[in-house]
């Protein structure tokens, strides 16, 4: 079982540090976006620090999130971005493919998370 989640979650925080690294360099293709997407899309453009934000929270989340040592912090830094994915997935987007991607993300997130509770409890105590 611990190789599984180490697998799981190198590939899950490789996946966010891309993710966060695109938003810098714009390396990965842009799909096709339908009118509804593209509005949605020159809004995150407007308020100009919010991808730089986004991006840097994955890269650091997602570097975090491989390391045993640091899984616990990267897990809580990466889960308000996860939750925000999952949201546009479920209200927005709505392609099979984004909700079951999106959702097997937030479960692999939710499941470092519970499996690091004993490392929150000085912080809610």
């Amino acid at each position: 079982m611990k190789i599984v989640k180490f697998i799981l979650s190198l590939l899950f925080g490789l996946m966010f540090i891309n993710a966060g690294l695109d938003k810098f360099f714009h390396y990965n293709p842009m799909p096709k976006l339908t009118d509804d997407q593209m509005k949605v899309y020159a809004a995150f453009g407007e308020i100009g620090w919010l991808m730089p934000l986004v991006g840097a929270a994955e890269i650091i989340g997602g570097l975090l999130f491989i390391f045993p040592k640091t899984r616990a912090l990267g897990a809580i830094i990466i889960l308000p971005v996860m939750v925000g994915i999952l949201l546009h997935n479920l209200c927005r987007d709505q392609s099979q493919t984004g909700i079951i991607i999106s959702v097997v993300l937030f479960l692999i997130n939710l499941w470092m998370i519970i499996d690091n509770k004993e490392k929150y409890k000085t912080l809610v105590s």
